[in-house]
């Protein structure tokens, strides 16, 4: 019995020691200085403004190029960051089956052709014979009712080939607009389909570039047309990109997750305003940067 009190006894002088030395841990980290942020945040530049979220996309937004048609990739004529002007061929599907039936329509245009010249000059023999008892008329109006099937036929071949060089053409994809090639995700031998889940080339003009403001709908009245704005990169909190208004998106859409952050609300909805600044500076701007902007009211 004397054994147990003894040892209840320092099990409580432990306990009250473990105590004491917790607490003392505990007060020297909550007196211990808070570190400065890895890096440091943007502050506001206006007496009075609101802050957004954006994504920096090429000028008139990213052109996503897609295939007219199912096929197979036979030639892919530029890498990324080639530059590009409108209507220069970006890649190439097999044409083999198309240049197949054009070769069989160009023939069956000449079989055509000669067919009418045949006709024509039966019909001119029978136009040159002077008596008229030697021939019916019925049968001078059968030799032309021939001659212009015979017609017809030559240029139903011709707009049959006509057709299927446009469709041959649409094979060859070919850039909309001038720009940079921003991504390629396709490859020679690969086969793409217009449905596929992400375009085969992304193209876009980044000499100048746009950012989409992600604006909370509930500061959304507070955004005026024409505001001043200034923009930051992620983690370039020094460097103040002055940004020139564009337009007020004016469908407010739900919110796309730029943090990932489980703060984030799917239920959320923004105003998307969009701006504009000249991708000359000395840190360059790629097309997808996430940016931090401060918008003047």
């Amino acid at each position: 019995m004397i054994v147990f009190r003894k040892l209840s006894f320092w099990l409580a002088c432990l306990g009250i020691v473990a105590s004491v030395s917790l607490v003392l841990r505990m007060r020297g980290a909550l007196l211990e200085p808070v570190p400065p942020p890895a890096v440091t945040p943007p502050t506001k530049p206006f007496a009075k403004g609101i802050g957004a979220s954006g994504l920096v996309e090429s000028i008139r937004e990213n052109t996503l190029i897609g295939v007219p048609q199912a096929g197979l990739v036979t030639t892919v004529h530029v890498k990324v960051w080639d530059r590009v002007e409108a209507g220069q061929p970006l890649l190439q599907l097999d044409d083999r089956e198309l240049n197949a039936t054009l070769g069989a329509q160009r023939a069956q245009i000449a079989v055509s052709e000669a067919s009418l010249a045949r006709l024509r000059e039966q019909l001119a023999r029978l136009d040159a014979i002077g008596d008229a008892r030697a021939i019916s008329a019925e049968e001078i109006k059968t030799r032309r009712s021939d001659v212009a099937v015979a017609a017809a036929q030559v240029e139903a071949a011709r707009a049959t080939v006509v057709q299927t060089e446009a469709l041959l053409a649409r094979l060859t994809v070919r850039a909309p607009i001038a720009g940079t090639i921003l991504q390629v995700n396709i490859r020679v031998g690969e086969y793409a389909a217009p449905t596929a889940a992400s375009a085969p080339l992304v193209l876009g003009a980044i000499d100048e570039v746009q950012v989409r403001a992600d604006v909370d709908e509930q500061l959304a009245p507070r955004v005026r047309a024409g505001a001043k704005a200034v923009g930051y990169i992620k983690g370039a909190a020094s460097e103040a990109i002055p940004l020139e208004f564009i337009r007020i998106e004016p469908f407010v859409v739900p919110k796309r997750s730029l943090t990932g952050s489980s703060t984030e609300r799917v239920d959320t909805r923004v105003l998307q305003v969009i701006y504009k600044f000249p991708n000359t500076l000395k840190r360059p701007v790629y097309v997808g940067q996430q940016m931090d902007l401060f918008i003047e009211e």
